[in-house]
């Protein structure tokens, strides 16, 4: 699934190709993504123009001045901006067709992501209950700490919830615990101050980095311009177990936390 760096790239992608075009039309092929695709969506953005794209964790705000459409690109979905006159493919679902003779087209084989338009500022229970963005001054040391005293789940659990942070996914996890020093299985209440001070930095870092860089190569995203993938991130950690450890050469150790594929290194994470 394309995480926080994926998602924002997309969506310095998209944004100068939509903002302050108007919608012509909006024509919907395939309805049923992993919930419905709001029934009232073309109607609702019919003749608006969009005036901005944001991003909220791993959502897609596409902005009107009557409301939101919302968009999350699931496992394999992915936005393109084309000529109206390209003819959809199998998987593509969801058109939004401009008055400048474009189009974005939202594809998705998988049909596990999903649209949702929002009425005026209305929220949305994904979003409503979302902790800070990890690039925001909010996400800090202080109220990482604060937010872990007592907690007993693992650490990297604990900075993958969306509650306490955003976009902060299986990835990103491993390599930022592996920078800080941090061993994934350390209970999050037992990390000191100052080691989360450590860790709150890095993240910042290895995502501004990513999203530099273009996100992570993900087999089944296609980038908003159709070329396949995303530049390649050097990754210490994730998906190496078994490898040595960049640092000391000791073996990477693979385990699973929470479902997911966790890899450290036993000598420099403690």
């Amino acid at each position: 699934m394309p995480e926080l760096p994926e998602v924002e790239t997309t969506r310095r992608g998209i944004e100068p190709h939509v903002v302050n075009l108007r919608i012509k039309s909006v024509l919907v092929r395939q309805p049923s993504l992993r919930w419905p695709v709001s029934p009232e969506l073309g109607q609702a953005l019919s003749g608006r123009k969009l005036v901005a794209v944001k991003r909220r964790g791993k959502y897609l705000l596409f902005e009107t001045d009557t409301g939101r459409m919302m968009v999350h690109l699931g496992m394999s979905g992915s936005l393109r901006i084309l000529s109206a006159l390209v003819p959809p493919e199998k998987h593509d679902h969801v058109d939004l067709i401009f008055e400048n003779g474009q189009l974005m087209r939202y594809r998705d084989p998988r049909r596990f992501g999903s649209i949702f338009w929002l009425e005026g500022t209305a929220g949305h229970n994904l979003i409503d209950q979302l902790g800070p963005e990890p690039l925001q001054d909010e996400f800090s040391a202080s109220y990482l700490r604060s937010r872990s005293i007592g907690r007993t789940l693992s650490v990297k659990a604990f900075i993958m919830d969306s509650r306490i942070v955003v976009g902060v996914g299986n990835i990103y996890a491993n390599e930022a615990l592996f920078r800080a020093g941090i061993r994934p299985d350390r209970k999050a209440g037992s990390i000191s101050g100052p080691r989360y001070l450590r860790l709150v930095a890095v993240i910042k870092i290895i995502l501004e980095q990513a999203i530099e860089a273009g996100g992570t190569t993900l087999k089944d995203f296609v980038r908003e311009d159709g070329s396949a993938g995303y530049f390649k991130q050097s990754l210490a950690v994730y998906g190496r177990g078994g490898q040595p450890c960049l640092n000391c050469q000791r073996t990477l150790k693979e385990i699973r936390l929470g479902q997911r594929t966790t890899v450290y290194c036993s000598r420099c994470q403690r």
